[in-house]
């Protein structure tokens, strides 16, 4: 008869042999690259947080803004200043590697340009420095930048000439000196800059004349006027209208109303008068007759048309006082008002004068200002956001949606608020408190702007998000976060 088996639980020494046999099976198990590729994700990792722009640029930021007195802090030079990635005004490339953009308009920069600074930045495809109380030359090393697409120093006290260096700019697209103290002729080093969309040199002391900007087709917007420019445009600019070339006495040409010189020295000549015939006595009655009737049936015309226009006013008189009109924002000549046909905003880029006609509204929106909440790294104005071209991305109860892009290359979404009757400061009230507000699914109300016939809210501009894609899961920008109703 066989013995029952022991109940008695195995030896520790076997349960131990057979954990490091299995131990051993599974080692065994595990591909041999895993140790590697799991060392180098770790190493990956490490060096993604360290990545920033090298010390020299950080330094080069810094020593440019000690270089002149500004009036906003911008917390570039504190000790515990994070990566230079983060600073106000400063953009990175998308591994944070090299400075791509500094934006710093009208943020009270005042004094003479720093020679040597900017020019550091060697991917730098932006610098914006509009709209500052700058004064004297544009330093060299400005136009030694071999990526800069786009520079806009327009609205500042910059004096001399533009340098000859300017052909170092191959890749530039975008330049706007306007409205500086800016003299001397323009140089030939133009003729290299063939990538130019947007020119305007406007409002400066310029001379000489315009053969150095022959041959430019791809500029789109272009401006020269009031300066001291003389000769005949060249025929690549004539497609421009005569506003682009206005206040230069001594320009001639298409399309100016205005014939060039021959080359033999003179004017060129009118068309030759026929020779005057003489009129008899009898023709003469006729056609003082003639005269006196048609004068006589005019004047009856004009009786009677004011006649009628009284009566009209007066039965139509009840209903203008209930029509209310709609309001405009005419800023520079333009007004902000959607395209009914491509839904984007006037893009306002030419004018520089506010019309007699807008009153005592545009003058109010000019005294107003765009107030940011922070927490956006925002430094434009109200006339960079006016000045943007927009794209209508839907229109609700409480106002249509734009996407505005700054000529800087700034996005933000816009709402434009209808029907709101509220005092000033109740409206700001209430729009710091909707500032406050976070939430995942909620974008965050970076600033505002109040006068009695605009209101506008500032937002940053999420690409390809809506609450419409979110809710049938076509958003990729929100991917991975549905939405929630808890914070």
């Amino acid at each position: 008869m066989p013995r029952p088996r022991s109940s008695q639980p195995w030896p520790q020494h076997t349960i131990r042999l057979a954990k490091r046999r299995r131990t051993r099976t599974q080692m065994a198990a595990i591909p041999p690259r895993t140790p590697v590729l799991l060392l180098a994700l770790a190493v990956a990792a490490l060096g993604c947080h360290a990545v920033e722009p090298p010390k020299q640029e950080r330094t080069a930021l810094q020593s440019f803004l000690a270089a002149l007195p500004h009036e906003r802090d911008l917390g570039w030079n504190s000790p515990s200043a994070p990566s230079a990635c983060l600073w106000p005004g400063v953009t990175c490339d998308a591994s944070n590697a090299t400075v791509v953009a500094v934006r710093l308009p009208g943020v009270g920069l005042a004094g003479a340009l720093p020679a040597g600074k900017l020019g550091q930045l060697r991917g730098l495809h932006t610098l914006s420095l509009r709209n500052n109380r700058l004064f004297g030359a544009i330093p060299a090393d400005f136009f030694a930048l071999p990526l800069l697409r786009s520079l806009y120093l327009q609205g500042n006290r910059l004096s001399g000439s533009i340098p000859p260096d300017v052909a170092g700019l191959a890749a530039l697209r975008h330049l706007a000196l306007y409205d500086n103290h800016l003299s001397g002729e323009i140089p030939a080093a133009f003729a290299g800059l063939r990538e130019l969309r947007l020119l305007r040199l406007d409002g400066n002391r310029l001379s000489g004349g315009l053969q150095s900007l022959s041959g430019f087709q791809r500029l789109e917007v272009f401006n020269v006027s009031d300066n001291q420019l003389a000769g005949a445009v060249p025929d690549s600019l004539e497609r421009f209208p005569p506003e682009s070339f206005a206040g230069n006495l001594r320009l001639c040409g298409e399309p100016l109303d205005k014939p060039c010189p021959s080359p033999g020295g003179g004017v060129v000549p009118p068309v030759q008068e026929k020779k005057r015939k003489r009129l008899s006595g009898t023709a003469v009655v006729a056609i003082a007759v003639g005269a006196a009737a048609g004068a006589l049936l005019v004047l009856i015309l004009l009786v009677l048309c004011f006649v009628r226009s009284r009566r009209d006013d007066a039965a139509a008189s009840g209903d203008d006082r209930n029509k209310a009109p709609t309001p405009a924002t005419p800023v520079r000549g333009h007004t902000l008002t959607p395209s009914t046909v491509s839904g984007e905003m006037t893009d306002l880029t030419s004018s520089k004068e506010i019309p007699s006609a807008a009153g005592g509204g545009a003058a109010e929106m000019m005294r107003s200002r765009l107030v940011f909440m922070g927490g956006g790294g925002y430094s434009f104005d109200l006339e960079d956001l006016l000045r943007a071209s927009a794209e209508v991305l839907g229109n609700g109860v409480a106002g249509p949606t734009y996407r505005a892009t700054l000529e800087d290359g700034t996005t933000v979404a816009v709402k434009r608020l209808k029907n709101v009757a509220a005092e000033r400061q109740e409206f700001a009230s209430a729009v710091e408190t909707l500032g406050r507000v976070q939430h995942r699914n909620l974008l965050p109300v970076r600033g505002y702007y109040f006068s009695s016939d605009e209101k506008l809210l500032v937002a940053d501009f999420l690409p390809e998000g809506s609450l419409s894609a979110a809710l049938h899961g076509q958003s990729p920008a929100l991917s991975g976060h549905p939405l929630s109703p808890h914070p």
